[in-house]
């Protein structure tokens, strides 16, 4: 204890004073005497009586000084203590492990107990299950979290703590053998109230939405020309009620569009019920052949309640792209979907195909250079719609070069005629690499068969053209080109073939296609479509007949597009081994070992599981290029892309796909049912 409370440091000091004093006045007297011998004699009385003094204060007297001091350091740390103790903020201590060693009153009374905590063996880990082992490794920083315990919210404040630099009272608190120790200080801060009140702003938030009725003017055409004014009632009369019973506000603003305003503490209510509107408007119904089906965009979130409404925009922009039927929220930066489980309805007007190649060909007179470029790994239908789009810049005596990395088998055989062909330029197709040494302000970039950027074949091009249209049918995503100053995305169609094929129809008068174009473009149709028995319409079948009346031979494509025994050989192996999974999924692994596009073999997998009686959709999982490409293909029933969008891919309604990296065959297909599943669950699946 003696040398527990040595004292030390200024104090130390302050107490030796004397003794420097001393020494001082000696030599005073020693000067003093020199000059003169009387005086010296008596300042030498002076200088001993001063230094006995002095000895015999820093001697004798220094214990009852550290007995003062021993004494009012102990009432100053039982004060110390019991502030802490009494402190109205919940502290406390634990070990490493999260073994709780000391706590004070309020952090006890969180704990539900009466007293302050002594070394308990309760674990914070098991009060507060949010704090881990990995999160008490502070070593000598801190952490901030957030739990519950017994109805209130609290914020956790964790911060390492040495024992050896702690005060006494905390060493006295916990234990002397804890000295040297790392511990962990624990402060809670209880944010129930402020929580509360912010959940209670935040409810009282102005949500905006539109809605959209998608298929107006096809479903009055469907009825009675005097039932029509009839219909539109029921469907005003559906819409207002369901708004109005969330105590919003509901405005017509065209024939088809309505605009509303609700709290947003209804937000949770309409997620619950999966927008039961959708399905709800869905049974209307007085003689009309078609159903009426509906787009809602919410925007919330903003800074204010215009940028609220321009989310809302965006939303609903983006429930229309991807085919409608469905809710689309848009909370800030954050992007959630639901519906969408209908079947899209064709458009048989082409009048937007007509803006669209319009608008198409006044950007591309502006210009000197087109480059074009589908997706990574490019497909037939990619191919064969930048094909055409190479035909159309041709045609316009532009300069254009076709964008591919890598050539997979799949498309060989049609790129082989075209490669050493005397009709066109060696520098045709070009790597991304090469692409960009070309681009200058005079540079037109159009990107087929893919809106989504970070999928596109050489994705730098985005950041170096300014001038970018998009053409694709392909569902749009969250992740959108959002720099394209022309964007065609028509979810309606069959392939992107087929809209370029129009697309050559409206730009420009007289345009020859000679029959190596032709055949990529109805190639592109052909594959994309199955042999015209999926995602198929009117305009579908115009598109080839076009193409055919153009130089397009089915034989010739039939014979180029014929699977090598080894692909076929997969291809059966996979459908052999598929799993039945929920009664109606059929899920399968395409082995990539020997097969020259094992992506193209397992998607062909998965349209023949489709010709399984029961089954609505399949999925075929693929191990190439050190990532799982999985394939996903329906009819009807299930809507795959949102399917594979929760895997972070997408694609279209009935075609979609998604690439997992990282990942084993096993874990990729434990992730596939889990999303089933989930889906089922929620309803999205009927």
């Amino acid at each position: 204890m003696k040398e527990k409370f040595k004292i030390k440091g200024q104090l130390r000091t302050y107490m030796q004073w004397p003794l420097y004093l001393s020494a001082l006045l000696i030599a005073a007297n020693t000067v003093i005497g020199a000059a003169s011998t009387k005086a010296g004699i008596i300042m030498a009385f002076f200088t001993l009586l001063y230094v006995g003094i002095a000895v015999w204060l820093y001697t004798y007297r220094r214990r009852l000084l550290m007995s003062g001091l021993v004494e009012f350091s102990a009432e100053y740390s039982w004060m110390q203590k019991q502030l802490l103790t009494d402190l109205e903020l919940p502290y406390g201590m634990t070990d490493e492990n999260g073994r709780i060693l000391w706590g004070n009153t309020a952090f006890s009374e969180v704990l539900g107990e009466e007293k302050p905590l002594k070394v308990t063996r309760k674990n914070i880990m098991t009060i507060f299950p949010e704090i881990t082992k990995e999160v008490l490794k502070l070593n000598e920083g801190t952490a901030v979290l957030h739990a519950e315990c017994n109805e209130r919210k609290y914020q956790i404040r964790l911060k390492a703590v040495y024992m050896k630099e702690s005060p006494e009272v905390i060493v006295s608190s916990v234990g002397v053998e804890a000295a040297g120790q790392m511990l962990v200080a624990v402060y809670l801060f209880d944010e129930t109230e402020i929580l509360t009140y912010k959940q209670m702003v935040d409810d009282q938030k102005m949500v905006a939405g539109l809605i959209y009725l998608d298929n107006y003017d096809e479903a009055l055409e469907s009825v009675e020309e005097v039932r029509r004014s009839l219909l539109t009632a029921l469907i005003d009369r559906k819409i207002t009620k369901y708004i109005t019973n969330m105590n919003g506000i509901v405005k017509k603003l065209e024939k088809d569009k309505y605009f509303i305003a609700i709290k947003q503490s209804y937000i949770t209510e309409l997620k619950e019920n999966r927008f039961s509107i959708l399905e709800e408007v869905k049974t209307v119904n007085i003689g009309n052949e078609m159903a009426v089906t509906l787009s809602i965009g919410l925007g919330m979130n903003g800074d204010s309640y215009y940028r609220n409404y321009e989310f809302a925009r965006i939303a609903i922009d983006m429930a229309l792209g991807r085919g409608g039927d469905q809710a689309v929220i848009k909370d800030g930066e954050r992007i959630q979907y639901f519906g969408g489980k209908a079947q899209q309805v064709e458009k048989t007007t082409r009048v937007k195909a007509r803006v669209k190649a319009h608008a198409l060909r006044e950007l591309m007179e502006t210009k000197d250079r087109l480059l074009i470029m589908g997706h990574r790994l490019t497909d037939i239908d990619a191919f064969g719609a930048a094909i055409g789009i190479y035909r159309i810049a041709t045609a316009m005596d532009k300069k254009a070069h076709v964008i591919i990395n890598e050539v997979t088998t799949s498309v060989r055989p049609i790129l082989d005629r075209f490669v050493g062909n005397p009709d066109y330029p060696e520098d045709l197709f070009l790597t991304g690499g090469k692409a960009a040494e070309l681009v200058d302000a005079n540079t037109l970039l159009v990107v087929v068969d893919v809106n989504r950027p970070s999928i596109t074949d050489a994705p730098e091009l985005l950041r170096l053209v300014k001038t970018i249209v998009v053409l694709d049918h392909h569902r749009q995503s969250s992740e959108i080109i959002d720099n394209a100053v022309l964007s065609y995305v028509e979810p309606y169609a069959s392939s992107s073939c087929e809209m370029v094929a129009e697309v050559l129809q409206y730009i420009a008068d007289g345009i020859k296609i000679k029959s190596a174009e032709a055949d990529a473009l109805y190639a592109g149709i052909v594959i994309d479509t199955n042999n015209f028995t999926n995602q198929t319409g009117v305009r579908t079948f115009e598109a080839a007949a076009f193409l055919r009346r153009n130089g397009a031979d089915v034989v010739r494509v039939r014979k180029m597009f014929r699977d090598d025994l080894e692909d076929y050989k997969a291809k059966a192996e996979a459908v052999r081994d598929a799993e039945i999974f929920e009664g109606s999924f059929a899920i399968s692994v395409c082995s990539s070992e020997g097969i020259g596009s094992p992506t193209v073999v397992g998607a062909q997998a998965a349209n023949e599981l489709l010709d399984i009686a029961g089954i609505k959709a399949s999925v075929v999982m693929t191990d190439y290029n050190h990532a799982v490409y999985i394939s996903a293909r329906s009819i009807d029933e299930v809507n795959v892309q949102v399917m594979m969008e929760k895997l972070g891919g997408g694609g279209h309604r009935t075609i979609a796909g998604a690439q997992l990296a990282g990942v084993s065959i096993e874990e990729a297909k434990t992730r596939v049912k889990a999303v089933i599943k989930e889906m089922l669950e929620k309803g999205d699946i009927s």
